[in-house]
């Protein structure tokens, strides 16, 4: 069934709602139109293109951060509750990869999780004190990462973060961070 332009845009709109992560190539094939299509639609709703939703869920995540800026995590973060849970996106691009064989470095990934834990701390200055990780499956070329980060415990000088990355609804890396508050509240 052909829907009339209106009805796919009002369709669209719950769409990028409900999944603000979803391509223009798979909202075409959803609803059986052409990717220039739904490009037409997204400018006409004040829809922006996939990056710059990531970019702007990001930003708006990151007011109340104090253990790092947005430039210094690994990915775009898109949900962060301090000291509760976080979520970040990265899509394997080529400076990721190795050029012989398109599969992700595996720092590229520990980076990923790691910057995420730290992210949850409600510190100044948190690192990593301890790490124990999984590379589940290699990661490739174009694919995207999706980091879950959870709080398991929390004490006043400590988290314990456990964090799980997929792709698509596949675990490819899994890690347990302990992170560990530095100094003062000022910072020292």
């Amino acid at each position: 069934m052909r829907l009339t332009k209106k009805e796919r845009q009002s369709y669209l709109s719950q769409a990028f709602e409900q999944d603000p992560f979803l391509t223009d190539e798979e909202v075409a094939k959803k609803f059986h139109v052409s990717i220039q299509t739904i490009r037409l639609d997204r400018l006409e709703l004040g829809i922006p293109e996939l990056r710059e939703r990531i970019k702007h869920m990001a930003e708006k995540k990151f007011d109340h951060v104090q253990s790092l800026s947005p430039n210094e995590v690994i990915g775009d973060v898109i949900d962060l509750q301090l000291h509760k849970s976080g979520i970040s996106l990265l899509e394997i691009s080529a400076e990721h990869v190795f050029k012989r064989n398109q599969i992700a470095r595996g720092h590229i990934l520990f980076a990923q999780a790691n910057s995420l834990a730290i992210a949850l701390a409600d510190w100044k200055v948190a690192l990593t004190g301890n790490a124990s990780i999984r590379f589940v499956r290699p990661v490739r070329l174009g694919e995207k990462c999706i980091a879950f980060a959870n709080v398991a415990e929390a004490h006043d000088s400590r988290l314990h973060v456990g964090v799980q990355t997929k792709v698509q609804e596949e675990i490819v890396f899994q890690g347990d961070f302990e992170v560990y508050r530095v100094g003062d509240d000022r910072g020292n």
